[in-house]
């Protein structure tokens, strides 16, 4: 099981690095979390059901442990709504691989400059600022370009549940 642990780790560390990072916005804290959440999965290995999907047991661990050290040591002083947002819509359907492969058909759908910003910020994980750069506009553009991209999604996706 060690070696099978090793394989886990690698295959999934950086899933769980981004899906922190979407959460907490700061690159040390989510290394820090990332590898407490792999220490636990390890010492609960034998509590895993394999009939469910490693990654979303992972991703439970890492909310978890963010949550268990936000209420500890007021790391974030304030969880907002994006943060909320980003793990329900996105970071959710990103573990689902056959909704991966749908939501990556809807992002490439998507009119410019929508497609290139969402790619930009969740694919490419560049700041908003980097990403207004990239566009030379504001960064108030970049921001108010992705969250209208990330409804368009919601729009595109809410149609093919009807």
């Amino acid at each position: 099981m060690e070696h099978d642990f090793e394989e886990i780790y690698s295959k999934y560390y950086q899933s769980i690095y981004r899906y922190l990072l979407t959460i907490t916005k700061n690159s040390y804290i989510s290394e820090e979390i990332a590898q407490e959440t792999f220490y636990k999965a390890l010492k609960n290995i034998k509590k895993y059901n394999p009939k469910y999907n490693i990654l979303t047991w992972l991703c439970s661990i890492a909310k978890n442990t963010y949550y268990t050290m936000y209420k500890k040591e007021k790391v974030i002083e304030d969880i907002d709504d994006d943060i909320k947002d980003a793990e329900k819509d996105i970071i959710s359907k990103i573990i689902d691989s056959e909704t991966n492969e749908e939501l990556l058909k809807i992002v490439h759908s998507l009119e410019e400059p929508y497609k290139e910003v969402l790619t930009l910020r969740v694919y490419g994980e560049l700041s908003f600022k980097q990403i207004a750069n990239i566009f030379n506009k504001t960064e108030s553009w970049a921001r108010v370009t992705f969250y209208r991209s990330k409804g368009k999604i919601k729009e595109i996706l809410n149609e093919k549940e009807l």
